[in-house]
């Protein structure tokens, strides 16, 4: 659904979550404002990447004001960070990026949704003179809020299975 502007500021919350069994996972990143629920697909990847990125995001505003308690202390019991219904994406991630508005004391989560790409470059140009253009979210939320969302995407990625080698396959060996 190429085009779409998303502006969540300032969530409610947000949060990530999987739908599905332990190696068919489907991960989500959620966010809410009011009754607007904005649900989009992820990459398990991204989503370890995402909680790192948080983490390294809320350590350089620490560094950079001098001030320790700009990075948050949260306590996860405090927050609902289940996938509300309906679990719909919008579109599937293909790029996430963070920032920090120090006016606003708000950190900022930017996801560009992925287009296939195609390997005819008159094709591709025709789409960019049409003005067809990625859709794009932006949540704006708390430090707390971020903080919380990264605490708990590392523990929805840790839930998978133990080897991530296995893959979801059963590999049968005969001697």
């Amino acid at each position: 659904m190429p085009n779409l502007e998303i502006e969540l500021d300032a969530v409610d919350f947000i949060t990530v979550g999987t739908i599905g069994p332990k190696g068919k996972r489907e991960f989500h990143i959620q966010a809410g404002q009011g009754n607007r629920i904005v649900t989009l697909k992820i990459e398990k990847e991204q989503a370890r990447q995402l909680a790192t990125a948080i983490e390294e995001i809320l350590e350089e505003v620490s560094r950079l004001t001098n001030d320790p308690t700009l990075k948050p202390i949260v306590n996860l019991n405090q927050y609902d960070m289940s996938l509300r219904d309906p679990v719909e994406p919008m579109f599937r991630v293909e790029r996430m990026g963070l920032g920090y508005d120090e006016e606003r004391d708000r950190i900022i989560l930017v996801a560009q949704e992925w287009i296939q790409r195609t390997d005819d470059q008159e094709l591709e140009d025709i789409l960019e003179n049409l003005g067809i253009r990625p859709s794009v979210a932006r949540f704006w939320g708390t430090r707390e809020q971020y903080k919380a969302l990264s605490e708990h995407t590392l523990r929805v990625v840790e839930q998978g299975r133990a080897d991530p080698r296995e893959n979801g396959y059963l590999i049968y060996y005969w001697t």
